[in-house]
């Protein structure tokens, strides 16, 4: 209704100060920062936006870290503080649910989340296994050879066999590629074990995720909320902030240019954006703030959901042009410049002292400060965040599973696949049955065959995604089903095997940002 403030086109409302708060969905794609102490509000504010891009027809995905944000697959339950919220902004409490797909590196509280090793790239892997510079020279060297032979990396397994196949060629490597020491490989086998006990063998595998399908609509036109269980991904929070810049970079290298749109075509919410950050080597950071900066030409939005603006690099911070900022505690010397640092980020409000208001905010309340028609910043506004539609804190493990059972996703990436590859190669080879077409010297590029006669590079991409609709591999990977789970699951690995494969050979365009480009 023209009249419904909640439901004025083009526009998500935020809350209201004298006047109503809007997110301008024109501007949804210039990224954003919630920011806010402990309780006080910063979920329900993403899940208000969640909402908002949802009900546009924008996809979402958003990290839940504590469970509360899954709550947004049911129907709000007319608690009083939201029904009298609701009626002190001035709109109507009505109770919805939105469409959500869950997700879950782990498998356990959503459809499984994975990728492979040469999707994720040497400068990511380097940053999860927390390499020095000459360990990570080895773990480039490794995807050079891998590129090179034609060697697929898609699980941990094949990533150790590439290792010990460099550490046990060393002294024909380096006169190509430089110095291998034992030592390295050592001790990057070794931090590799550390990641497998953090769940990451269920991480790096196949089907791998197709980043399109977090790009959905559910019937009436309304986005898909993606929901990513992060409760327990974050007792490894470097597995954790590594994931997310993949995805990042994912939707960087995938996604056509775009320009400026009517709204974005999807909106990620990071919550606990500082483990983006920590410890991160200044070339990962400036690979960050280059994504950041030209991802919105891509039709996405990003934003980050954390506790202190001190939390985000400047670099970045100065790209975030929606901000929602919920009070803070000025208690240590570090709370008052965080205060100070977030009050000056805003475009000040003659009416009051935008510092001292941070501090005296109450619980919903928040200084919002949203970007107008022509790209510049609000004046920054006291504002009163509008209650969410749908149900806010978790749902019950029975209710998640009835979410589960029902996503339009279901079978597609349920049952693990192990395909041949790096490890079931090397293994061929070392037993002196290597395959036709796969070059034995190491350091020797991929022998070129003629197409017609399905040899090299062209017959093994045919012969793959062959097997992959039925006929046979020669894998001789154990331990996992394979695509007689049905032609979905067929598809899925097909595709999954191509992107790999496309990785390989298009490896100085994929790996140069966040990982899916090479770090040059």
């Amino acid at each position: 209704m023209a009249n419904d403030p909640k439901n004025q086109p083009g526009k998500i409302l935020v809350g209201k100060s004298e006047d109503f708060q809007y997110l301008l969905l024109p501007l949804g794609n210039r990224h954003g920062l919630v920011t806010g102490a402990t309780g006080t509000g910063k979920t329900v504010t993403l899940q208000v936006l969640a909402e908002g891009f949802s009900n546009a027809g924008v996809s979402v995905f958003a990290s839940d870290v504590k469970g509360d944000l899954s709550g947004i697959a049911m129907p709000g339950d007319s608690k009083p503080p939201f029904v009298k919220r609701a009626a002190e902004i001035g709109v109507e409490y009505t109770p919805d649910q939105f469409p959500v797909v869950f997700w879950d590196l782990f498998g356990e509280q959503g459809h499984p989340v994975r990728a492979t090793i040469s999707e994720m790239g040497p400068l990511l892997l380097s940053q999860l296994l927390e390499l020095n510079d000459t360990q990570e020279g080895v773990i480039n060297i490794a995807f050079r050879v891998a590129d090179e032979q034609g060697l697929l990396l898609l699980d941990l397994k094949d990533l150790r066999a590439l290792l010990q196949y460099v550490s046990d060629n060393a002294a024909d490597l380096k006169t190509r590629y430089g110095n291998v020491a034992a030592t390295s490989v050592g001790t990057i086998q070794r931090q590799l074990l550390v990641l497998e006990n953090q769940g990451a063998l269920k991480f790096f595998a196949e089907p791998a995720l197709d980043i399109n399908d977090f790009l959905r609509k559910d019937r009436e036109g309304r986005g898909i909320i993606n929901v990513l269980a992060a409760d327990k991904l974050m007792r490894s929070p470097r597995l954790y902030a590594t994931f997310l810049l993949w995805m990042l970079s994912e939707l960087f290298e995938t996604l056509p240019e775009v320009g400026d749109m009517d709204k974005p075509k999807l909106v990620f919410f990071f919550d606990e954006a500082h483990l983006l950050f920590d410890n991160a080597p200044k070339a990962l950071m400036d690979a960050i703030e280059q994504v950041v900066r030209l991802i919105r030409s891509k039709g996405v939005g990003v934003y980050f959901v954390t506790q202190n603006p001190l939390d985000v690099p400047e670099v970045v911070l100065g790209q975030l042009g929606n901000r929602v900022q919920h009070a803070l505690r000025a208690f240590t010397p570090r709370d008052q410049r965080a205060v100070k640092a977030a009050a000056d980020t805003f475009r000040q409000n003659p009416s009051f002292d935008t510092a001292t208001v941070i501090t005296q905010l109450g619980v919903g309340e928040a200084l919002v400060s949203m970007l107008e028609g022509k790209g510049t910043p609000a004046i920054v506004s006291r504002a009163l965040i509008a209650p969410p539609d749908s149900r806010v804190g978790p749902i019950t493990g029975d209710e998640r599973q009835k979410v589960i059972s029902s996503s339009p996703l279901l079978g597609k990436y349920d049952t693990a696949i192990d395909s041949e590859s790096a490890f079931e190669v090397l293994a061929a080879r070392a037993s002196g049955k290597a395959l036709p077409g796969k070059p034995d010297a190491p350091g020797q590029p991929p022998v070129e065959a003629d197409a017609a006669e399905g040899g090299g590079l062209l017959g093994t991409i045919g012969g793959m995604l062959g097997g992959l609709l039925g006929g046979s591999t020669g894998g001789t990977g154990k331990g996992r089903q394979r695509m007689s789970t049905g032609e979905m699951m067929a598809r899925s690995m097909a595709q999954s095997a191509a992107r790999s494969i496309g990785t390989q050979i298009s490896r100085a365009i994929l790996r140069n940002v966040l990982g899916g480009m090479m770090k040059r």
